[in-house]
């Protein structure tokens, strides 16, 4: 004769839903252990009870607050509030700061073939583009929030026809002697730049791209020279 076993719903005590600490939650675990042996006639295994033992004990370690690192970077317009701020570079010393960015702007074969002749109805792009990308790097500060207002020494922008793919290719370079660096205005030249074709080409294509903004390659101050790899 066959006997089927039939699952007997056991109320979890309250105390051992709500404990906190690995000597209740033990305690919890034994009790429950003698209602389910007087209702099956066997103890449960042992091997259960304490993997659900160390599960909690798991579970409550995980609960805490995980520590950050000690040589993790931190953010330097970020204070120990967690609010933004300008950075203090009053104690940096004086270099020769350069940067140079880039932004590709994919016009089409039309707008493309219009540039190239000069024929684009609000006058000559290149030109244009160029005096917005050296304007844009001059005011980057008045932009970009937490930026420093620095002095200028250089601010240079090429923008070259590329036949290969119908765009154009701007090139920006900023450079100062001060205490903080140049990337941003670099990059914020190019930029403008390419908006400033968009803006004078919208009228012939509304498909045009700025595409790649970024940072090629840079000099001076703490952190020293660095080139992105190609």
């Amino acid at each position: 004769m066959f006997l089927r076993r039939v699952a007997v719903a056991l109320p979890l005590s309250r105390r051992f839903l709500s404990t906190n600490s690995s000597h209740e939650v033990t305690s919890a675990i034994a009790e429950l252990n003698k209602e389910m042996e007087s209702v099956f006639g066997e103890p449960p295994s042992t091997t259960l009870a304490s993997s659900s033992s160390d599960q909690f004990m798991v579970q409550d370690s995980q609960s805490v607050a995980p520590k950050v690192a000690d040589n993790e970077f931190s953010l330097t317009h970020i204070d120990d509030t967690g609010e933004a701020q300008m950075v203090d570079v009053s104690s940096k010393q004086i270099s020769k700061r350069v940067a140079v960015a880039s932004c590709k702007v994919i016009v089409g074969r039309k707008v493309f073939d219009l540039i190239s002749a000069n024929q684009m109805a609000k006058g000559d792009v290149l030109s244009v583009a160029k005096i917005a990308g050296i304007s844009g790097a001059k005011h980057t500060s008045d932009l970009i929030p937490l930026c420093h207002n620095i002095n200028l020494t250089h601010v240079r922008v090429d923008l070259k026809l590329n036949p290969i793919d119908y765009s154009l290719d701007i090139e920006g370079e900023a450079a100062s002697t001060g205490k903080t660096g140049v990337e941003m205005e670099a990059m914020t030249a190019v930029t403008v730049a390419g908006l400033t074709v968009y803006d004078m080409c919208k009228a012939a294509s509304k498909d045009i791209q700025i595409t790649d903004v970024r940072l090629e390659r840079k000099s001076g101050g703490k952190s020293g020279d660095w080139s992105r790899e190609r």
